[in-house]
């Protein structure tokens, strides 16, 4: 190209070149369905989706708005082949063009079946379907937790049939049972009615997972993984009612029973009460017939019986007679018997005796020897309080005896009849004296001889001492 040419090219900044290339990707492919397969999924935190289309051999970023993804019937995942309708456009910011997009479709009903196959596997290879785990029915729910959307057409079936069948107490926990959120709230209904503690609201005996008919699209809420694991956790009893007879989801496979509609789901779960009301009168109507036919059998047996057994008074003679001799016999064994037991009462009781008498005398025996000792020390013990009381007496007594004043020179005057002389104006002349001295007793005569008194014969110390008073 000659250089005129090139100098007369305008000159373009970077952005102006970029913006031009966006006006014109937009206004070329304003509106286009791209097909591919999502990689590279990612939902950002601001509500966005990125995320790649590719095929076999190119790829095409993607980007869905935060409002638009809100709207979505699909649940994107990476591995599944979509067809995206909206608009190119580029972002300079990292020069590379993208698709807008507005609307996401499932590429074919084949890859999604293969898709959902795929997964079914993978689940039943963890034994979430196997036959094991599924929980019987109650015959009877007292409670009866339904999960469903409340603005359906759904609840309002089965709250009729049940009024038909069977009323019982229903419990909904309203959920969204297709879009984005569906899934969530569907798995987060069943581990919350199986969280109930039975305090503020009754535990249900029975749960009914259920949804009217739709596409495979309007479904796929069932085929998440996430709810299938929570129908297969489920303590409570389950029932799947999803859909119409011929549409199936992988919650049915996990579900303990499965009814091809919601109200097939209130037939499985209770009885009809005037059917139930029917049964039990026909059962008691044939108990009544059995008790009467076999009362009626047993009474005949019984007559029968009677015919053929011997008469009481033959049955009963042997053993009256035998009765009338143990009878007999019975009065001299007794006499025999307590002559028997006489005898050994009285040698029991001799040698009883016996022994009680010994076991006394020794008793006895052992009180007296212990009395006797008791006694000899008393006796011990009173001689020498008697033989220290006498000897203090006998001191006493020396203290206050004549003798010791004799001792000292004194003498003992008595007259004739024994009576003692204390004064001299009481003596008479000539009148016989008797002195006691110490050592013997000397006759005198008052007032006779040369004044010394004729010596007596000693008496025996101790004997007719006289006394000085």
């Amino acid at each position: 190209m000659p250089e005129t040419a090139i100098s007369n090219l305008p000159e373009l900044s970077v952005t102006e070149l970029s913006n031009a290339l966006k006006r014109a990707v937009e206004d070329q492919f304003g509106l286009v369905r791209v097909r591919g397969e999502i990689s590279g999924l990612k939902f950002h935190s601001s509500g966005h989706v990125y995320f790649d289309l590719k095929d076999d051999k190119s790829v095409l970023n993607a980007v869905i708005w935060r409002g638009v993804a809100a709207k979505l019937r699909v649940k994107l995942e990476a591995g599944l082949e979509v067809i995206c309708t909206g608009k190119l456009s580029t972002y300079g910011g990292t020069s590379r063009y993208q698709i807008i997009v507005e609307q996401v479709e499932l590429a074919g009903l084949g890859a999604l079946m293969a898709m959902l196959e795929a997964r079914r596997k993978m689940l039943a290879a963890e034994g979430l379907f196997d036959a094991s785990r599924k929980k019987k029915l109650p015959f009877l729910p007292e409670v009866i937790g339904v999960i469903t959307s409340p603005t359906g057409a759904v609840i309002s079936d089965i709250m009729h049939r049940l009024d038909a069948r069977f009323p019982r107490r229903v419990l909904l926990w309203p959920v969204a049972v297709q879009g984005e959120k569906a899934a969530a709230e569907i798995a987060a209904a069943i581990a919350g009615f199986n969280a109930f503690d039975g305090k503020r609201l009754p535990r249900p005996d029975l749960l009914i997972v259920a949804r009217g008919g739709g596409s495979v699209e309007d479904l796929m809420a069932f085929n998440d993984e996430a709810v299938v694991r929570a129908a297969a956790a489920s303590a409570i009893p389950l029932i799947s009612a999803v859909g119409h007879e011929t549409d199936t989801t992988l919650i049915d496979f996990a579900a303990d029973m499965r009814a091809p509609t919601p109200t097939a789901a209130v037939e499985l779960a209770v009885p009809v009460r005037t059917e139930l009301l029917a049964q039990t009168l026909d059962f008691e109507r044939r108990v009544l017939r059995c008790f009467s036919k076999s009362m009626g059998d047993r009474r005949r047996h019984l007559a029968q019986l009677v015919r053929v057994l011997p008469r009481a008074e033959s049955l009963f003679a042997g053993p009256r007679q035998r009765l009338d001799l143990a009878g007999d016999k019975l009065a001299h064994a007794l006499r025999r018997n307590s002559q028997i037991h006489r005898v050994r009462f009285s040698k029991a009781a001799a040698q009883l005796r016996d022994r009680m008498l010994r076991d006394r005398m020794m008793v006895c025996a052992e009180r007296a020897a212990a009395l006797g000792e008791r006694a000899l020390r008393a006796q011990r013990t009173r001689l020498t309080e008697k033989r220290r009381k006498l000897d203090g007496m006998l001191r006493l007594l020396d203290s206050v005896s004549h003798k010791s004043v004799l001792e000292r020179g004194f003498a003992l005057v008595r007259g004739e009849d024994g009576s003692v002389r204390r004064r001299a104006d009481s003596i008479l002349s000539g009148e016989a004296l008797r002195l006691t001295f110490v050592d013997g007793d000397v006759a005198a005569v008052a007032g006779e001889g040369d004044g010394k008194p004729k010596p007596a014969t000693k008496k025996k110390r101790g004997v007719d001492q006289g006394s000085l008073f």
